[in-house]
């Protein structure tokens, strides 16, 4: 790979952020700055508390080196006016300014969203807080693990036969919250190329984990086979058979068998075993429903082959395998590097590993364009151009309207990434064909469209397209012609070998941008390696964090979606970049990600201290006992499986929580007077502190304690969401109507609240091929004959039920 600074031309070049962010969402400026935004990080006199907070490598923060890379800082005093004024002049040329902490606090200083764009309409302002500037939880404090807790991911995480639900891995939360915010950053923006007006957005992490973690409403993977989350069972569903993993040797391996031919090698790789000879087994559901007779056929396989005999025998009989990593494992694996993921650094004189960032920009690796900034190290550029509004744009106009989107992404990451476009005014055209089905229309009964692919694919048309013969090939050539942006998220090389590698596309269309999306990346030993979340999460050391330590198989992912739904904000973030680039130059691009780095990237002050000191980066499987302080972690609540989350990570609330349960003597006893006298003396405290919340509603409780400042929340369920005050109150949610389903489909409306954008579009999801002749007709100028000979002739497909339906 080529050094990218001097090849390649980041796509936010010119474009100036002021970010003003000291919690944990720190790297919403780091993706910018990769992006090539200048970032201007402005700190107190003092530094930032953030600079002594984190992941430490004797006095250095890893977590402020990793999420501040590429940023300049600047020391402001906004306590007095000569610092107010001069924030209110770094507003003034900027587009965008992001910050945590109080609105109200920032109100009193004269430095509200309002004031900072009467002198520039286009700024963005993007207020970041964990439950938004307005409702209910307004004033409440959230952590990791209250957000686990509110977000419903809790309600999923764990094993049925274990008694408490398992915190997730913490990083997960606020890192997948980051990304939300990008994506949110990125269409504001979209927003000011369209109506020549910024905004001001309220971004709300609890709002964010709804939509990218897991959500409950959105498009899940195609094991669930359509079926929603709200179907599920209460307490933790058991959800081991949809990636199961299996012992080996010398450890554990997981696998995806999920397609038919996936399937194929996996029988024969047990020898054809008559017994699950029947063709019924090709089906997903049927092989799901043999799992206690199948799976331990498999288990018998997997016992006598190491990790890494079982991984390459899979892939090369079509059956994704992934060994169950751990972070050792992570950093000694050569394929990621290979592939661009970590560099080589020193830190205080130190060699190390650090997570290399997101993106591949035309082919070329982007890294952080330095590292993290001294104090007061700030040299603005003067070549700060802004961003320029579209010719014709307009208020009121959709931050995409006019653009065209050849969709051929598949399952959640494909789905979802059109989704976001077509969502805000763009014209996607998911290209798709019975005989290479999209795993995500699936059913259990053979429905013609189910709840998941109904929120996945809202508001595109489809095209029946057999890209495998030469009528279709040169029908999506003359696509290209007229489009804007091409997704994909196939394994590497896959496009190209259906004629259209990135030169082609260029020649076809200079203009164009080039989506992709793939499990390791572009680049070395894995690059062809078959992947899925599952696999990913293996190979990543993630499914081994999310584990409760004292199982030896407590492994609990099984059920989640992840990082499908992050990857997709990641390339929808980098696609409106280009298209801002290209506003420049003319000029179109080309955007890859490997899923592998939205988790690498979460994890990146961890895996760095790992590679300075193995084991001082925290990346063990703690489980819900999270160290280092006592009064931290799940509780039993009043009810029926009702769990409360409290974390009093500190001295001033643990002192609030032992006064809020009527134990003010604790606070006053020497044997807890610190965090290390606490967490030796856990079990004790955390009995105390159960007896009080086993007798009490969780919601209550929680509000009680959050009132004397501990953040706490009550484990939501899925069919909480729809009735809890603080989401109603802000809007969180509309309803889809799907012409093929018997009730409105209740779905996320929005990205954040916000003053000028329009909540997204909400138009029903297509049937297979439900819109072939009228895409053809309006696009192409194709007339009916052409259309019926195509048709006849295998090119095209089209739902019969749209021959019923008007042509637009």
């Amino acid at each position: 790979m080529k050094d990218f600074a001097a090849s390649a031309n980041r796509p936010l070049t010119g474009i100036r952020v002021i970010d003003v962010v000291d919690g944990p969402l720190q790297t919403v400026g780091r993706i910018l700055s990769d992006l090539g935004a200048e970032v201007i990080r402005v700190e107190p006199p003092g530094g930032a508390q953030a600079r002594r907070s984190g992941v430490m490598f004797k006095d250095v923060s890893l977590t402020f080196e990793v999420r501040n890379a590429g940023k300049q800082s600047l020391v402001v005093d906004t306590d007095t006016d000569a610092g107010r004024q001069e924030f209110l002049d770094l507003a003034q040329g900027a587009s965008v300014v992001i910050r945590d902490g109080s609105v109200r606090q920032w109100a009193q200083k004269g430095l509200d969203a309002e004031t900072l764009r009467i002198s520039n309409q286009r700024l963005v302002v993007m207020e970041l807080s964990d439950f938004g500037s307005f409702g209910d939880r307004a004033a409440w404090t959230g952590t990791a693990d209250v957000h686990a807790a509110l977000s419903t991911v809790l309600s999923r995480s764990g094993l049925p036969e274990v008694v408490e639900p398992l915190l997730p891995p913490e990083f997960l939360m606020y890192e997948s919250a980051a990304v939300q915010a990008v994506w949110a950053v990125m269409l504001e923006l979209a927003n000011v190329r369209a109506t020549g007006n910024g905004d001001m957005a309220d971004f709300s992490v609890q709002e964010a984990l709804i939509q990218i973690l897991d959500p409950v409403f959105g498009i899940g993977g195609s094991a669930r086979v359509g079926v929603p989350l709200r179907d599920l069972p209460r307490g933790r569903p058991d959800a081991r058979h949809l990636y199961p993993i299996f012992r080996a040797a010398n450890g554990w391996v997981r696998i995806c068998v999920l397609s038919k031919r996936q399937w194929q090698g996996m029988f024969e790789w047990l020898d054809r075993p008559a017994d699950f000879a029947d063709p019924k087994f090709d089906s997903t559901n049927a092989r799901f429903a043999a799992a206690p007779q199948l799976y331990p056929l498999i288990g018998q396989l997997f016992e006598t082959l190491t990790m890494e005999e079982a991984v390459e025998q899979g892939q090369k009989l079509g059956v994704p395998t992934a060994a169950m990593a751990g972070p050792r494992e992570v950093l000694a694996e050569d394929a990621f590097r290979e592939n661009g993921s970590f560099l080589s650094t020193s830190i205080a004189g130190h060699l190390a590993a650090v997570h290399s960032g997101w993106y591949e920009i035309d082919g070329v690796r982007v890294p952080a364009q330095g590292p993290g900034p001294r104090l007061g190290q700030a040299t603005p550029s003067s070549l700060i151009t802004g961003l320029v509004p579209l010719p014709g744009a307009r208020p009121g106009k959709l931050p995409f309207e006019g653009l065209r989107v050849l969709d051929l992404g598949v399952i959640v990451v494909g789905s979802e990434l059109g989704r976001l476009f077509a969502d805000y005014g763009a014209d996607v055209i998911k290209v798709e064909s019975s005989s290479f089905p999209d795993g995500s229309r699936q059913s259990p009964n053979g429905e013609p469209i189910t709840e998941s692919a109904s929120w996945g694919m809202r508001n595109k048309r489809s095209l029946g397209l057999n890209l495998r013969s030469d009528e279709g090939k040169q029908i999506f050539a003359e696509l290209v012609k007229v489009s804007d942006v091409i997704l994909t998220n196939f394994k590497p090389g896959t496009l190209a070998s259906l004629g259209f590698d990135m030169e082609t596309l260029r020649r076809l269309n200079p203009r164009v941008i080039l989506s992709e999306s793939s499990a390791f990346g572009n680049h070395g030993s894995w690059s062809r390696r078959l992947g899925y979340g599952p696999l990913v999460r293996a190979s990543a050391g993630l499914s081994s964090l999310w584990s409760y330590p004292d199982e030896q198989d407590g492994f609990s992912d099984a059920i989640t979606i992840f990082p499908d739904h992050v990857v997709a904000r990641l390339n929808a973030a980098a696609i409106v970049a280009l298209l801002v680039r290209r506003d420049r130059t003319g000029f179109g691009g080309q955007v890859s990600t490997a899923q592998v780095d939205a988790i690498f990237g979460g994890l990146a002050d961890a895996l760095l201290a790992e590679s300075l000191a193995p084991g001082s980066g925290g990346l063990q499987t703690a489980g819900n006992d999270r160290p280092f302080d006592a009064f931290r972690g799940v509780f039993p609540a009043k009810g029926d499986d009702e769990w409360i989350v409290i974390d009093a990570d500190t001295d001033e609330r643990f002192r609030a929580a032992a006064i809020t349960i009527g134990r003010p003597d604790l606070a006053r006893d020497p044997a807890f007077s610190t965090p290390a006298r606490r967490w030796a003396r856990r079990n004790e405290l955390r009995h105390l502190l159960a007896q009080w919340t086993q007798s009490r509603n969780p919601h209550s409780a929680a509000a009680f304690l959050q009132a004397a400042g501990v953040p706490a929340g009550a484990m939501l369920r899925a069919k909480d969401l729809q009735t809890d005050p603080h989401l109603r109150g802000r809007r969180v949610f509309g309803e889809l109507i799907q012409p093929q389903l018997d009730e409105p489909l209740i779905t996320n409306l929005g990205e954040t609240r916000s003053q000028v954008l329009p909540d997204p579009l909400l138009t029903s999801a297509p049937l297979m091929g439900e819109h072939t002749r009228e895409v053809l007709i309006d696009t192409l100028d194709l007339d009916d004959a052409e259309v019926d000979r195509l048709l006849g002739q295998g090119a095209l497909e089209e739902n019969p039920a749209a021959r019923s339906l008007p042509v637009a």
